[in-house]
């Protein structure tokens, strides 16, 4: 019955003009999969990542930091289509300062450090067929972002939702596109191999790629890692954060006791008996930015060398084919994490950097803290922190984001005197409305108001 899943598999991905380099991809992945491989990482099987150096605390001359920078390339990941947020076009599109999107911020990023250094510094961005428009219509505003020789973009590749019970593509007439999912961030090398994007960089003197999601604001151009990066001679590096409570998901690097190799753990590879001390900021103190650093000729070799097949290690994630009904039929979606290439490249390392460097946006309680008070955008586009980011946490009511402009139709609280905002139920803020230390908005039972010019604290709504 699997044989015949993945042949039904692959011919669909050949006549949707998958990339081969994709569809073999998702060969070995299925062949692990029927093996009954889980992609866990025990703890019992590793060791807590090593004190990393610090990005701020490099010694670094100016004119290294600029050099190397002029040999970098800015790839961004762009396929996302917020759909958690109830969004159906790119995330990037969404306003996320005033007016400006977050592509428009990373435009700015881009242009400025051009503008300081000197520098061409390409910005490429990886889309899916589902983004790929809206986005190049944006970027069409700035007629200086392209490079010459260089494409502004490279597809991500698709691939089909798995029946649960026999490991065959799924149907649904009702919405054939929930018949495809994206096949996780790991699908950068084979998108990369099939767009030769690599390759067209190394031609046109590029030696260096950053790459980051274009929902992290925090990850702008940094010359100074690009200059460390590029004094280290390792293939690769991923940029680390120390954990604040704050940090209960996303991957983390830890040592394989088997060989020493440095090792991605995702939350979907731990197991549920080793979540807690995964969390752990005694244990295991960083967690992982999704900010990766490439030597782009060690990239090119590996790609050529494997065709764009990297051996990563396989994410197993259960759905139903209809995210938005749990009683659709269940699925697999085979995934893969870019950052799992640290166990591919032998030298690979890791740096600490600064909360700065990691900002995403993954729910709407992220959103209200970036587009409130708590941050300004500097002359350079940079999104700076003026006061530590409270903890917020929104009710059912603010997930999509229709639900959550409706409910701050004058804009964002005022949360710089905000530790932490609970709102449960359902709330519509007035204008110009504090939020001091621990607030808490409790169920009112109906939709209720705060007032224009209220403070909201640990004992609800105080009128102005």
């Amino acid at each position: 019955m699997t044989d015949t899943g993945l042949q039904q598999a692959r011919e669909k991905m050949t006549a949707a003009g998958v990339a081969p380099a994709a569809i073999e991809t998702f060969t070995r992945f299925y062949g692990l999969l029927e093996s009954g491989v889980s992609g866990l990482v025990r703890e019992d099987d590793v060791d807590p990542l090593p004190q990393l150096a610090r990005a701020d605390a490099l010694g670094l001359s100016d004119d290294d930091a600029a050099a190397a920078l002029a040999k970098t390339a800015i790839i961004k990941l762009n396929g996302g289509l917020g759909t958690s947020m109830g969004m159906d076009k790119a995330k990037s599109l969404l306003p996320v300062r005033g007016e400006l999107t977050f592509l428009d911020v990373i435009v700015g990023q881009v242009r400025a450090a051009r503008a300081s250094t000197g520098t061409r510094l390409p910005l490429i961005l990886m889309n899916s067929f589902r983004t790929q428009d809206d986005t190049l219509a944006l970027l069409g505003r700035y007629d200086d972002v392209a490079v010459d020789g260089l494409p502004l973009d490279f597809l991500q590749n698709r691939e089909p939702k798995l029946r649960a019970d026999d490991l065959t593509p799924v149907e649904w007439p009702a919405d054939p596109d929930l018949e495809w999912c994206p096949p996780g961030h790991g699908d950068l090398y084979p998108a990369l191999h099939a767009g030769g994007v690599v390759r067209a960089l190394l031609d046109a003197g590029f030696r260096y790629a950053s790459v980051s999601n274009s929902d992290n604001l925090g990850a702008a151009p940094d010359a100074r890692i690009a200059g460390w990066f590029a004094a280290s001679g390792a293939p690769y590096a991923a940029e680390m954060c120390l954990k604040t409570p704050a940090d209960v998901k996303g991957g983390q690097l830890v040592v394989r006791k088997a060989d020493g190799r440095i090792v991605q753990r995702e939350t979907a590879q731990t197991h549920p008996d080793d979540v807690a001390v995964s969390l752990d900021p005694a244990r295991h103190r960083y967690f992982h930015t999704n900010n990766l650093w490439f030597d782009l000729e060690a990239l090119a070799a590996e790609l050529d060398r494997t065709g764009g097949v990297l051996e990563l290690p396989l994410i197993r994630n259960d759905k139903t084919v209809d995210p938005a009904d749990p009683a659709s039929t269940p699925v697999v979606q085979i995934e893969s994490a870019m950052g799992a290439a640290v166990a591919v490249f032998e030298g690979a390392t890791a740096i600490e950097v600064g909360r700065e460097r990691f900002l995403p946006v993954k729910t709407t309680n992220d959103l209200l803290v970036l587009r409130s008070d708590v941050y300004a955008l500097t002359d350079d586009f940079r999104v700076v922190a003026q006061v530590p980011a409270p903890l917020v946490s929104l009710s059912k009511a603010y997930k999509t984001i229709a639900g959550f402009d409706a409910r701050f139709p004058a804009g964002p609280p005022s949360l710089r005197e905000a530790t932490a905002l609970t709102v449960d139920g359902d709330w519509t803020f007035g204008a110009d409305v504090r939020v001091q230390g621990d607030a808490v908005l409790p169920d009112a039972g109906s939709p209720s108001v705060v007032p224009d010019g209220a403070a909201v604290t640990a004992d609800g709504v105080v009128a102005g």
